[in-house]
């Protein structure tokens, strides 16, 4: 379900209104089948949870009517406003209980310290690499509802502007406000709902989930200040269980992160389905290498000059909601040449990349 409403500028925003989860309901379903009676409890009871709000946000989106943006100056442009709640192992997503606002010191419980350090290096990454003032640029107030769920095997944005952090069960994922590039690839959606908007199916949502983990990974190795060279490019390592490890996916290599990881690296392993979206985490894993093949050929630090042009891409009014691995490759070489010349290196390492993945570039 999505809303076309006009947006400032030239772009037309299409909301959607879907649940863009770390864990995809597939993967659930899959651990589920095959897990203890306890771990299955917990896992069936994240994947109602998730379906429950599928269905609710489904029926918000057909009474709502978006307006649309207005731009408005922002006087503290440069500083985080966060703001963390304790939703007590409740599935409800009203906010909990205040227990961090900006500014004030450290909580005794560690998960509301973490979602509040991971949302300051996500929002760190945007400002100072990409000068953008949080998730709408213009200063938007970052969110976290931290213990949501009982063992909640999930991690997720929402389209109202909350991250919402489940404990895990210990043994599919633990706490996942531990995972500095989960918190920037969800908080990355939001980035991606006020830019291109990306259509939650097919190939554009495997782009928009693409998208998540690109810039989650560049928020991992902007913090930490690692090369494109020293990164492990996994997404998840700090929050998957022993049934997951080491990680959820792999940019460098995808489809061996763990024992259920099905991404294809090319075109030529493209899973074509119904569930998940149309596989829209599985086939991210396409993009994904492709962002990493760009970032390593060109080497040093993969947020600047891979991580602007995919930047570049994202903000392009050119990139439509309904976009294709191919129309996306295109804008990326474009943008490449725009900003570095149409036989530089970065140009010919984006070229290179998307056909190492088989992917057409127009």
């Amino acid at each position: 379900m999505y809303e076309r409403t006009p947006r400032v500028g030239s772009k037309l925003t299409i909301t959607r209104h879907s649940l863009a989860c770390i864990l995809p309901p597939d993967l659930l379903i899959e651990l589920a089948r095959s897990a203890e009676p306890d771990q299955r409890d917990a896992l069936l009871s994240t994947l109602s949870i998730d379906q429950g709000l599928r269905l609710a946000r489904a029926e918000i989106a057909a009474r709502t009517l978006t307006r649309p943006i207005t731009l408005q100056p922002t006087p503290t442009a440069g500083t985080p406003n966060r703001r963390i709640y304790d939703q007590a192992h409740s599935s409800d997503q009203t906010p909990g209980t205040l227990v961090r606002s900006e500014g004030e010191p450290p909580s005794t419980d560690q998960s509301v310290n973490q979602a509040y350090d991971n949302f300051g290096y996500t929002y760190a990454l945007y400002w100072d690499v990409f000068h953008r003032d949080s998730i709408d640029g213009q200063g938007m107030p970052l969110e976290g509802f931290v213990h949501f769920g009982t063992d909640y095997d999930n991690a997720f944005w929402d389209d109202a502007g909350h991250m919402f952090f489940g404990d895990g069960d210990g043994t599919t994922l633990t706490d996942t406000t531990k995972g500095i590039d989960v918190v920037g690839h969800e908080l990355t959606h939001g980035v991606t709902q006020h830019e291109a908007n990306l259509m939650y199916s097919g190939q554009s949502g495997a782009l928009n989930e693409s998208c998540s983990d690109v810039f989650g990974s560049l928020v991992k190795q902007y913090h930490l200040g690692q090369t494109a060279q020293q990164a492990d490019w996994l997404i998840g390592a700090d929050i998957v269980g022993p049934l997951l490890a080491p990680a959820l996916r792999s940019m460098k290599a995808p489809g061996t992160a763990n024992h259920y990881d099905h991404q294809p690296a090319t075109m030529d392993g493209y899973v074509q389905t119904t569930t998940d979206n149309g596989g829209v985490h599985t086939n991210s894993g396409i993009p994904n290498h492709a962002f990493y093949l760009v970032a390593t050929a060109i080497g040093g630090n993969a947020w600047e000059a891979a991580g602007q042009i995919w930047y570049d891409t994202l903000v392009d009014p050119r990139l439509r909601p309904n976009a294709t691995f191919s129309s996306f490759a295109s804008l990326t070489l474009r943008s490449a040449r725009s900003r570095y010349g149409a036989t530089s290196t970065q140009a010919n390492a984006v070229k290179s990349a998307w056909d190492a993945v088989k992917v057409r570039v127009r």
